[in-house]
């Protein structure tokens, strides 16, 4: 009877022990962390400019085509100046034109070098025309005009409003002929109306949230 009890104690004592070890692995498991998943991949980049009617200027990059001539094609800046550096042209006058117009001047150029060459200019980054947003935003700054670019579209880039915007309160500050004027801006009556009661930016405005 005694060998019996014996026996009886320590098969529950090794299983309390076989319990222990589970509960003690499971503990162990939980505490490891788990592994970081991967990031998000970045939002893909708009294309800079459109508009087959944007005024190229200082520090503007253009990606210069010519079809054919891989020495000749080229992503550059637009100088300070206004002009581009192309080989066989040395200087090019670029700011104050469109594309078309960059592109046929290059092409006209070209002509004494090259047997008909056709010539692609595409502004790859606007950098000469801003506008600038300020106060209760999250991300204050100045932003590339894009072409047909809104109050609405610009407030969108600059990562939402602090809790304490004031969202019928929003201005923007124009400079013309030598004079600030203030337009206000309902941020709320634009969301509710639409086109309405938004504004058309333009190089230089400055968008205030207060």
């Amino acid at each position: 009877m005694a060998k019996i009890l014996c026996l009886t104690a320590i098969s529950i004592a090794a299983l309390l022990f076989s319990a222990e070890a589970r509960q003690t692995d499971a503990s162990a498991q939980a505490t490891i962390p788990a592994a970081p998943s991967a990031a998000a991949p970045s939002p893909a980049a708009k294309p800079a400019a459109a508009d087959p009617n944007y005024i190229i200027g200082a520090q503007d990059v253009l990606d210069i085509n010519v079809w054919k001539e891989e020495q000749l094609t080229k992503t550059i800046p637009v100088r300070p100046d206004g002009k581009i550096s192309l080989p066989l042209l040395n200087d090019v006058q670029a700011a104050g034109l469109t594309p078309t117009q960059l592109g046929a001047l290059i092409t006209t150029d070209l002509k004494k070098f090259v047997t008909d060459p056709q010539v692609t200019v595409i502004v790859r980054e606007i950098n000469s025309q801003r506008i600038y947003l300020l106060g209760e935003v999250n991300r204050p700054s100045a932003y590339p005009l894009l072409p047909g670019m809104t109050v609405l579209q610009a407030l969108s880039s600059a990562g939402g409003f602090t809790q304490f915007a004031n969202l019928k309160k929003i201005y923007v500050l124009r400079t013309e002929n030598g004079k600030q004027e203030k337009l206000p801006f309902n941020y709320k009556e634009a969301l509710s109306k639409g086109d309405q009661n938004n504004i058309f930016l333009k190089a230089g405005d400055t968008i205030v949230v207060p």
